[in-house]
């Protein structure tokens, strides 16, 4: 369910409102439906976020190939 922000026309309000199918989202601070959505960036943050798992192994440490370490006695 998409998150959308929002800014009042009538008392430049901002916030974000969860939609759900054709609802109109109303300003809670002075009711007004006179609304205009703003552009949001997806962002992640938090534990979920530091829980990732790694992209992969790192580089050598000696001759820095991105295969990974010894990678390089294998040429």
């Amino acid at each position: 369910m998409p998150v959308y922000e929002y800014v009042c026309r009538r008392c430049a309000h901002p916030f974000e409102e969860l939609v759900i199918g054709d609802e109109r989202p109303v300003c809670p601070s002075c009711k007004s439906v006179d609304l205009e959505k703003r552009f949001s960036v997806f962002a992640t943050s938090g534990e979920a976020a530091s829980a990732a798992p790694a992209a992969g192994p790192g580089s050598c440490g000696s001759c820095g190939d991105p295969r990974g370490p010894g990678a390089c006695a294998r040429n």
